[in-house]
């Protein structure tokens, strides 16, 4: 078997943690909307829920995140990559990206902003905290509602998120996840010992 190479190259200091989840991030402030793509997201705690998303200060919903005090992380699959990547490069100010994408909004259960429809999983958020850590703000949120796409739930009440086609970024590139390579703890989970029949040989 050929040996790889594993020697490395030093570069500067940069982001490039991948892949993120390019979510779609809706805000309301007074009677205005908007959604735009932020892919600094993730879990911050477990109990309570908390999450966040790290935003450049001069992006039009950053002000009204910051006025309303609230949001809603919509999560992205393969057929909303084209909204993903055209709500990330428009601006609000002068572009209605729903109308331009498609996008159809619905009533959020515990906060102002607007829920988008096609999403799988929509994550309901109130900001506890804005952290100012150069570039961007840090929103830190407690999750506070969860809305979930029904056709993705089984007939015990099990969240089948493997089902959506969710969607990746990676390097300036957009992916639809793809092939299972195991569960939570296959690495140390035990093999099934086959069983032998009454006959003294082993069930095919």
């Amino acid at each position: 078997m050929e040996e790889k190479n594993y020697k490395k190259q030093i570069w500067k200091p940069s982001v490039i943690t991948s892949p993120v989840p390019p979510v779609l991030v809706t805000c309301k402030s007074g009677e205005s909307i908007n959604v735009f793509t932020v892919a600094w997201t993730g879990t911050l705690n477990t109990q309570p829920p908390m999450t966040y998303i790290s935003v450049r200060p001069e992006r039009h919903s950053y002000g009204m995140i910051k006025e309303s005090g609230e949001f809603v992380i919509n999560l992205t699959t393969e057929e909303l990559a084209f909204a993903a990547d055209f709500c990330g490069v428009r601006s609000g100010r002068n572009t209605d990206k729903f109308e331009k994408t498609g996008l159809i909004t619905a009533d959020a259960s515990a906060v102002n902003a607007p829920l988008i429809a096609q999403s799988p999983v929509n994550i309901e958020c109130r900001v506890r905290e804005i952290i100012h850590l150069g570039s961007h703000d840090m929103f830190m949120a407690d999750i506070v509602a969860l809305d979930i796409s029904e056709e993705f739930i089984d007939a015990n009440g099990r969240l089948c998120l493997e089902k959506a086609g969710l969607l990746a970024y990676a390097h300036g590139d957009y992916f639809a996840l793809g092939k299972r390579l195991g569960g939570f703890g296959f690495s140390v989970r035990k093999k099934k010992k086959k069983h032998k029949n009454s006959s003294g040989r082993k069930g095919r």
